[in-house]
């Protein structure tokens, strides 16, 4: 249903949600479905991190040295055509440059993207970097659990309203000054 309602620089078109989006989306009875994804993806990355936490050649007297053979890997998949030209020239002229900068980058970034979504703090943020991420891996050429990690993440990007109910955006974002609201049925 469209709904044309007046505002003060003209007229503002309303597009109403479908009852399916709405529920999914902004009613806090479909959280459970959301906490089974943000577990999911976030024990996924939490994982990820620490293995990279904890290992030398990621933030260790050998850090960066993962980044680099990566990112040499996917500037060679550019030449083969499997890697955009341009995102090889940015791997190749600033990370690999900045590798111990990236490397640290991404072992933390994991863990802290992880951390966020299990116990639901700023999920919305959180799945956005764990989109960034998984993109960032996707166009250097690494399928693996990338685009389902990305869809999942964007989903919950989609649900930040209620995607941290069960987790601390349930007082984290109405402290921060975005409150959820209870409406009453009309009788």
């Amino acid at each position: 249903m469209v709904k044309i309602e007046s505002g003060k620089s003209g007229k503002e078109v309303i597009v109403g949600e479908n009852p399916v989006s709405r529920w999914l989306f902004t009613n806090t009875t479909s959280a459970w479905i959301w906490l089974i994804l943000r577990l999911y993806l976030g024990y996924t990355w939490l994982t990820s991190g620490w293995g990279k936490i904890t290992s030398d050649a990621w933030t260790g007297e050998n850090a960066g040295e993962a980044i680099k053979g990566f990112m040499g890997g996917a500037i060679a998949l550019a030449e083969e055509g499997d890697v955009a030209g341009w995102y090889a020239w940015f791997l190749e002229h600033v990370v690999i440059p900045n590798a111990v900068v990236f490397s640290y980058m991404v072992a933390f970034g994991e863990f802290l993207i992880g951390l966020g979504l299990i116990v639901g703090l700023l999920t919305g943020i959180a799945a956005f970097f764990g989109a960034l991420m998984n993109m960032s891996f996707l166009l250097a050429g690494t399928v693996s659990s990338n685009p389902i990690m990305f869809m999942i993440a964007i989903l919950l990007i989609m649900a930040w309203k209620v995607a941290g109910w069960y987790g601390l955006d349930r007082w984290a974002l109405p402290f921060l000054g975005t409150p959820w609201s209870v409406r009453e049925k009309k009788k």
